[in-house]
Protein backbone atom coordinates (compact mmCIF):
# COMPACT_ATOMS: atom_id res chain seq x y z
CA UNK A 1 0.00 0.00 0.00
CA UNK A 2 1.45 3.31 -1.06
CA UNK A 3 1.73 6.16 1.43
CA UNK A 4 0.14 9.46 0.52
CA UNK A 5 1.87 12.69 1.48
CA UNK A 6 0.05 14.91 3.92
CA UNK A 7 -0.91 18.20 2.16
CA UNK A 8 -0.61 20.02 5.45
CA UNK A 9 3.13 19.32 5.70
CA UNK A 10 5.10 22.12 3.92
CA UNK A 11 7.50 20.91 1.32
CA UNK A 12 10.93 22.37 0.81
CA UNK A 13 11.85 24.17 -2.38
CA UNK A 14 12.37 21.91 -5.35
CA UNK A 15 15.74 21.43 -7.07
CA UNK A 16 14.66 23.56 -10.03
CA UNK A 17 13.79 26.48 -7.75
CA UNK A 18 17.10 26.15 -5.93
CA UNK A 19 19.02 26.06 -9.22
CA UNK A 20 17.14 29.10 -10.51
CA UNK A 21 17.89 31.08 -7.34
CA UNK A 22 21.56 30.16 -7.47
CA UNK A 23 21.83 31.18 -11.14
CA UNK A 24 20.08 34.52 -10.61
CA UNK A 25 21.75 35.30 -7.30
CA UNK A 26 23.91 38.46 -7.36
CA UNK A 27 26.11 37.06 -4.59
CA UNK A 28 29.70 36.33 -5.46
CA UNK A 29 32.79 34.52 -4.27
CA UNK A 30 36.06 35.98 -5.49
CA UNK A 31 39.29 34.06 -4.89
CA UNK A 32 42.58 34.88 -6.55
CA UNK A 33 46.28 34.33 -5.98
CA UNK A 34 49.17 36.15 -7.62
CA UNK A 35 52.84 37.00 -7.14
CA UNK A 36 53.76 40.50 -6.00
CA UNK A 37 57.29 41.66 -6.93
CA UNK A 38 59.24 43.86 -4.54
CA UNK A 39 58.56 47.61 -4.81
CA UNK A 40 55.47 47.07 -6.92
CA UNK A 41 51.72 47.68 -6.59
CA UNK A 42 48.82 45.59 -7.80
CA UNK A 43 45.13 46.47 -7.51
CA UNK A 44 41.98 44.41 -7.95
CA UNK A 45 38.66 46.08 -8.78
CA UNK A 46 35.10 44.83 -8.56
CA UNK A 47 31.66 46.40 -8.83
CA UNK A 48 29.42 45.62 -5.85
CA UNK A 49 25.78 46.47 -5.28
CA UNK A 50 24.37 48.67 -2.54
CA UNK A 51 23.81 47.51 1.06
CA UNK A 52 25.80 44.29 0.72
CA UNK A 53 28.05 42.75 3.31
CA UNK A 54 31.57 42.19 2.01
CA UNK A 55 33.99 39.92 3.83
CA UNK A 56 37.46 38.83 2.89
CA UNK A 57 40.54 36.94 3.99
CA UNK A 58 44.07 37.50 2.78
CA UNK A 59 47.40 35.82 3.28
CA UNK A 60 50.76 37.12 2.10
CA UNK A 61 53.60 34.63 2.07
CA UNK A 62 57.08 36.11 2.40
CA UNK A 63 59.37 33.77 0.46
CA UNK A 64 62.48 35.80 1.20
CA UNK A 65 62.85 34.52 4.76
CA UNK A 66 62.70 38.05 6.19
CA UNK A 67 65.54 39.39 4.05
CA UNK A 68 65.43 42.90 2.62
CA UNK A 69 62.95 44.25 5.16
CA UNK A 70 60.05 43.34 2.88
CA UNK A 71 56.74 44.91 3.94
CA UNK A 72 53.33 44.87 2.26
CA UNK A 73 50.56 47.43 2.65
CA UNK A 74 46.92 46.55 1.96
CA UNK A 75 44.31 49.23 1.34
CA UNK A 76 40.68 48.90 0.22
CA UNK A 77 38.94 52.01 -1.11
CA UNK A 78 35.86 53.01 -3.10
CA UNK A 79 35.73 55.16 -6.23
CA UNK A 80 35.67 58.34 -4.12
CA UNK A 81 38.92 57.38 -2.36
CA UNK A 82 37.33 56.59 1.01
CA UNK A 83 39.43 54.07 2.90
CA UNK A 84 37.34 51.07 3.99
CA UNK A 85 40.23 48.97 5.27
CA UNK A 86 43.93 49.60 5.68
CA UNK A 87 46.72 47.46 7.09
CA UNK A 88 50.41 48.22 7.29
CA UNK A 89 52.84 45.30 7.18
CA UNK A 90 49.99 42.96 6.26
CA UNK A 91 50.68 39.23 6.44
CA UNK A 92 47.39 37.50 7.23
CA UNK A 93 44.00 38.74 8.32
CA UNK A 94 40.32 39.36 7.69
CA UNK A 95 38.21 42.39 6.83
CA UNK A 96 34.53 43.20 6.52
CA UNK A 97 32.44 46.21 5.52
CA UNK A 98 28.97 47.03 4.20
CA UNK A 99 28.56 48.94 0.96
CA UNK A 100 26.58 52.17 1.12
CA UNK A 101 26.02 52.50 -2.63
CA UNK A 102 26.60 50.67 -5.89
CA UNK A 103 30.24 51.42 -6.58
CA UNK A 104 33.59 50.19 -7.83
CA UNK A 105 35.76 48.95 -4.98
CA UNK A 106 39.51 48.52 -5.19
CA UNK A 107 41.88 46.37 -3.13
CA UNK A 108 45.53 47.36 -3.55
CA UNK A 109 48.63 45.50 -2.38
CA UNK A 110 51.88 47.48 -2.31
CA UNK A 111 55.23 45.86 -1.58
CA UNK A 112 58.26 47.77 -0.31
CA UNK A 113 61.74 46.44 0.34
CA UNK A 114 65.39 46.55 -0.60
CA UNK A 115 67.67 44.25 -2.52
CA UNK A 116 66.77 41.33 -4.70
CA UNK A 117 64.11 39.29 -2.96
CA UNK A 118 61.70 36.68 -4.31
CA UNK A 119 58.17 37.68 -5.18
CA UNK A 120 55.53 37.46 -2.47
CA UNK A 121 52.58 35.12 -2.91
CA UNK A 122 49.27 36.87 -2.24
CA UNK A 123 46.03 34.95 -1.73
CA UNK A 124 42.81 36.94 -1.53
CA UNK A 125 39.37 35.46 -0.87
CA UNK A 126 36.45 37.91 -1.05
CA UNK A 127 32.75 37.19 -0.60
CA UNK A 128 29.75 39.46 -0.79
CA UNK A 129 26.01 39.08 -0.65
CA UNK A 130 24.52 35.90 0.76
CA UNK A 131 27.84 34.06 0.58
CA UNK A 132 29.37 36.54 3.03
CA UNK A 133 26.86 35.72 5.78
CA UNK A 134 27.74 33.13 8.40
CA UNK A 135 24.56 31.09 8.65
CA UNK A 136 26.11 28.75 11.18
CA UNK A 137 26.48 31.64 13.63
CA UNK A 138 22.96 32.82 12.82
CA UNK A 139 21.62 29.34 13.54
CA UNK A 140 23.42 29.23 16.89
CA UNK A 141 22.25 32.67 17.98
CA UNK A 142 18.63 32.23 16.89
CA UNK A 143 18.55 28.48 17.59
CA UNK A 144 17.34 27.59 14.12
CA UNK A 145 16.87 24.11 12.72
CA UNK A 146 18.69 23.09 9.52
CA UNK A 147 15.54 23.49 7.45
CA UNK A 148 14.91 26.92 8.93
CA UNK A 149 18.50 27.94 8.14
CA UNK A 150 18.06 26.84 4.53
CA UNK A 151 14.78 28.75 4.29
CA UNK A 152 16.50 31.84 5.74
CA UNK A 153 19.22 31.50 3.12
CA UNK A 154 16.64 31.15 0.33
CA UNK A 155 14.83 34.18 1.69
CA UNK A 156 18.04 36.20 1.52
CA UNK A 157 18.68 34.88 -1.98
CA UNK A 158 15.23 35.92 -3.20
CA UNK A 159 15.60 39.35 -1.60
CA UNK A 160 18.96 39.82 -3.32
CA UNK A 161 17.43 38.83 -6.66
CA UNK A 162 14.54 41.27 -6.21
CA UNK A 163 16.97 44.06 -5.37
CA UNK A 164 19.10 43.17 -8.37
CA UNK A 165 16.12 43.29 -10.74
CA UNK A 166 15.01 46.60 -9.20
CA UNK A 167 18.47 48.04 -9.83
CA UNK A 168 18.48 46.78 -13.43
CA UNK A 169 15.03 48.32 -13.96
CA UNK A 170 16.25 51.62 -12.59
CA UNK A 171 19.32 51.53 -14.83
CA UNK A 172 17.11 50.72 -17.81
CA UNK A 173 14.90 53.73 -17.07
CA UNK A 174 17.94 55.98 -16.74
CA UNK A 175 19.36 54.72 -20.04
CA UNK A 176 16.00 55.18 -21.75
CA UNK A 177 15.73 58.75 -20.45
CA UNK A 178 19.28 59.43 -21.63
CA UNK A 179 18.53 58.02 -25.08
CA UNK A 180 15.35 60.08 -25.39
CA UNK A 181 17.16 63.23 -24.28
CA UNK A 182 19.99 62.54 -26.75
CA UNK A 183 17.55 61.92 -29.59
CA UNK A 184 15.74 65.19 -28.82
CA UNK A 185 18.99 67.14 -28.81
CA UNK A 186 20.08 65.52 -32.09
CA UNK A 187 16.73 66.44 -33.64
CA UNK A 188 17.01 70.08 -32.55
CA UNK A 189 20.61 70.22 -33.74
CA UNK A 190 19.59 68.77 -37.13
CA UNK A 191 16.83 71.36 -37.51
CA UNK A 192 19.23 74.15 -36.53
CA UNK A 193 21.85 72.87 -39.00
CA UNK A 194 19.23 72.71 -41.77
CA UNK A 195 18.18 76.32 -41.21
CA UNK A 196 21.84 77.37 -41.13
CA UNK A 197 22.48 75.64 -44.46
CA UNK A 198 19.37 77.19 -46.01
CA UNK A 199 20.41 80.63 -44.76
CA UNK A 200 23.97 80.15 -46.06
CA UNK A 201 22.71 79.00 -49.48
CA UNK A 202 20.35 82.00 -49.70
CA UNK A 203 23.18 84.39 -48.77
CA UNK A 204 25.44 82.84 -51.41
CA UNK A 205 22.76 83.27 -54.10
CA UNK A 206 22.26 86.97 -53.32
CA UNK A 207 26.02 87.56 -52.99
CA UNK A 208 26.77 85.94 -56.35
CA UNK A 209 23.89 87.84 -57.94
CA UNK A 210 25.31 91.18 -56.75
CA UNK A 211 28.80 90.14 -57.83
CA UNK A 212 27.71 89.25 -61.34
CA UNK A 213 25.69 92.46 -61.59
CA UNK A 214 28.73 94.45 -60.49
CA UNK A 215 30.78 92.76 -63.26
CA UNK A 216 27.91 93.41 -65.67
CA UNK A 217 27.72 89.74 -66.50
CA UNK A 218 23.97 89.66 -65.85
CA UNK A 219 21.29 92.35 -65.90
Amino acid sequence: MSRLSDPRVPRGPGPRALLLLLLLCPCSVFTISFHLPVNSRKCLREEIHKDLLVTGEYEITDQSGGAGGLRTHLKITDSAGHILYSKEDATKGKFAFTTEDYDMFEACFESKGTGRTPDQLVILDMKHGVEAKNYEEIAKVEKLKPLEVELRRLEDLSESIVNDFAYMKKREEEMRDTNESTNTRVLYFSIFSMFCLIGLATWQVFYLRRFFKAKKLIE
